[in-house]
């Protein structure tokens, strides 16, 4: 996923904001076997899946255990993966067929839309491993030699567009794109955020733990490592590693934390152009506009972190050219590692996967090819997948449920005892302003700009980048487009955007077993009515009750409201504050709240909108399970999984999700709905005292 489009990432449910850089099981050959082809159809899995429950487990005591208690005995961990849960397998599952898709895409005798021949061709260049291995690094020599060339400081903001087009573009000390302007969401300006950083957050580079610091003395050595590939000498590359953690460490100084960043506020700051070149006198921000190929009169920015622009500028003002030239090569290689010749992939891997987050092996290398055309050509890969597996009949049955969970949200709000009516009045028109987007988009994305070459895999990985930097760039000063997706169609994933006011939800998450059309409603409403209502939740969380009907930044809350709001708030801080997540490793229930409340609060509208659904209707026990038992249980078994403790500790530094036991149990422990399904005894684990509960929608 392209950085700084504000994409969310991982395979959960998640809310939009603007996007941060985050890098992203035991191999038993048998249980493998059946990866080594690509799927012709998608498989089947029900929606409530028996043979994933563990029934000698109290439901009154755990929840998750009960419904998930058997699914990582048949689901263990691939080798290539740090966690595995029902979303990635599902998003595999995707990812094999789509597999079969390209494969019989990338053969040039067969008959194909420019559309089809455009995402084959750059199928047939990435599966070709054996070029890219013969060609070891020698693509990167054009831009090798162009910041060699650097001779001059102010030569400085012109290479970085350059670069900043075909590479990552946050790698290179900073990002820069567009995005709707916080105080007006109708308009899209230019964006400049931190950058520079290759361990997930601040944090990795600023403890002084003995694993945080074991942990940067190996990734120096793999910086090294990385030079030496270059052709550097032992010890040059090891003076050159010990230069970048520097410069990295003293620009994570700068950077705001990862609970810092979900505060909207804290990311908002306007500047005009005399403003923005104040903020880095060395900097020279007219040049860089130039090489982009920016109107020279562009006058409103948004700095997501100004202190960070600030100490970028003064650690470039420190520095010497050949120092520059140095971090310029380090960020070039470790941007564009894993589509180089598979040595420089694999060391890449060594740190950053397997070092880093546990996992044992790389993705086999159809995998890294899908993944890289859902990034790059997503749209035209999502047509294939819709014109297969997403019927009208299946996106009528989600609108529906979104409107029945609309309505159980309107019927909340008018509800709250502690809501004064103005708020409420504000809070229902943000609602109903609320647009639903679901399977794909009205219009398809043009891909004619973006030249596709057979025999030249990084060419198209640069031309990609480029293409999606210009496009993004294309949008400032344009009027807002409210069609757009920042997703594919093939996603196993869903978002709510804060902006745009919508909610999501790709026709990839709406197949089985998280919508199940072969079943009845009880586990379809626990599971995917679930991730709707999480969805809107999202608007009225922490993050999202700040923005308003049109989506701008602006606080449509009485005083006395917003308090009881961050009261009511607190119970959850407190309640996730006490989990551990693993070692003494304590959830960080400030990063984690938003989607706390979403996972409570979207859990409450799917059964309010469950019931009223079935009020007419006569509902029978089925497995063993009454109608109620089998909406939580279908709720529970949207999120079974396992992670690697290496992965675990990562995440706990920097995803906005609580670990999955805790999503699931966290949420029911509120719901006296819950204990009645079960008959949970006062005392049992999942039950606490009316007055402990915590509820804010």
């Amino acid at each position: 996923m392209a950085f700084g489009t504000g994409l969310c990432l991982g395979q959960n449910p998640c809310m939009k904001f603007i996007l941060t850089p985050l890098l992203i099981g035991s191999l038993i050959l048998g249980a493998q076997a059946d990866e080594v082809q690509p799927l012709a159809q998608l498989p089947y899995t029900p929606s409530l899946d028996t043979a994933a429950m563990d029934r000698t487990v109290d439901p009154c005591e755990d929840l998750y255990r009960f419904a998930c208690g058997n699914w990582s005995k048949s689901n263990p961990i691939p080798a290539d993966q740090p966690r595995w849960d029902v979303y990635s397998k599902m998003a595999n599952d995707n990812e094999r067929y789509l597999w079969g898709v390209l494969d019989k895409l990338s053969h040039e005798g067969t008959e194909r839309s420019v559309s089809q021949a455009k995402i084959g061709d750059y199928f047939a260049a990435c599966m070709d491993e054996g070029a890219a291995k013969a060609k070891g690094l020698e693509p990167l020599k054009p831009v090798l030699d162009r910041i060699a060339a650097l001779s001059d400081k102010r030569q400085l903001p012109a290479l970085l567009a350059q670069l900043h087009l075909a590479g990552n573009n946050s790698r290179f000390f900073f990002g820069f794109s567009s995005g709707q302007d916080y105080a007006d969401s109708s308009r899209l300006i230019a964006f400049a955020y931190a950058g520079g950083l290759s361990l997930p957050e601040r944090g990795y580079y600023l403890r002084t733990d003995a694993k945080s610091r074991k942990l940067r003395e190996q990734f120096r050595a793999h910086v090294q490592q990385m030079f030496e590939r270059l052709g550097d000498l032992p010890a040059q590359a090891r003076s050159s590693a010990a230069l970048v953690l520097a410069t990295e460490t003293a620009l994570a100084r700068a950077s705001l934390s990862p609970v810092d960043k979900r505060d909207p506020y804290k990311i908002a700051h306007a500047f005009d152009a005399k403003g923005l070149q104040a903020l880095t006198p060395g900097f020279d921000w007219t040049a860089y506009r130039a090489a982009l190929g920016l109107e020279a009169g562009l006058d409103n920015y948004n700095v997501t972190e100004p202190a960070f622009l600030q100490a970028l500028d003064k650690r470039l003002a420190s520095m010497s050219l050949a120092q520059i030239r140095t971090l310029l090569r380090w960020q070039l290689i470790s941007s564009l590692a894993p589509e180089l010749d598979p040595a420089t992939a694999k060391a890449s891997f060594d740190f950053f996967g397997h070092t880093l987050l546990g996992t044992p092996a790389q993705r086999p290398r159809w995998k890294q090819c899908v993944q890289l055309i859902d990034a790059q050509l997503g749209e035209a890969l999502g047509q294939e997948f819709v014109r297969e597996n997403f019927s009208p009949a299946l996106k009528d049955k989600t609108v529906e449920m979104t409107r029945e969970i609309e309505a159980a949200m309107g019927q909340s709000i008018d509800s709250l005892d502690w809501m004064s009516a103005d708020t409420k009045v504000r809070a229902k028109e943000k609602l109903y302003a609320i647009l639903n987007k679901v399977g794909y988009p009205d219009r398809w994305r043009d891909y004619s700009a973006f030249t596709v070459a057979r025999d030249d895999h990084l060419g198209n990985v640069q031309r990609g980048n480029a293409f999606e930097a210009r496009r993004q760039l294309a949008k400032i000063g344009q009027p807002l487009d409210r069609g757009e997706w920042s997703m594919t169609p093939q996603t196993v994933n869903a978002y709510y955007d804060a902006q745009m006011n919508d909610i999501n939800f790709p026709a990839g998450v709406l197949q089985p077993p998280l919508y199940d059309a072969k079943l009845d409603d009880a586990p379809n409403y626990g599971n995917t009515g679930g991730t709707i209502g999480h969805e809107l939740t999202h608007g009225f969380d922490d993050e999202g009750r700040q923005f308003d009907a049109r989506g701008n930044l602006k606080n449509w809350w009485t005083a006395r409201d917003g308090k009881a709001f961050e009261e009511r708030a607190a119970c959850v801080v407190k309640q996730y504050g006490g989990y551990t997540v693993i070692d003494d490793i304590k959830l960080n229930s400030k990063l984690t709240l938003g989607e706390d409340l979403a996972d409570l609060g979207g859990l409450i509208l799917a059964y309010s909108a469950w019931k009223a659904h079935t009020a007419n209707m006569t509902l029978e026990m089925q497995d063993g399970l009454t109608p109620e038992q089998r909406f939580f249980v279908g709720f529970a078994q949207w999120d079974c999984s396992s992670a690697r403790p290496e992965y675990e500790r990562a995440m706990a530094r920097t995803d906005p999700h609580s670990p999955s036991r805790y999503r699931i149990n966290g949420v029911v422990v509120n719901m006296p709905e819950y204990e009645r399904a079960f008959s949970c005894k006062p005392g049992a684990a999942m039950s606490k005292p009316a007055k402990d509960r915590c509820k804010v929608w």
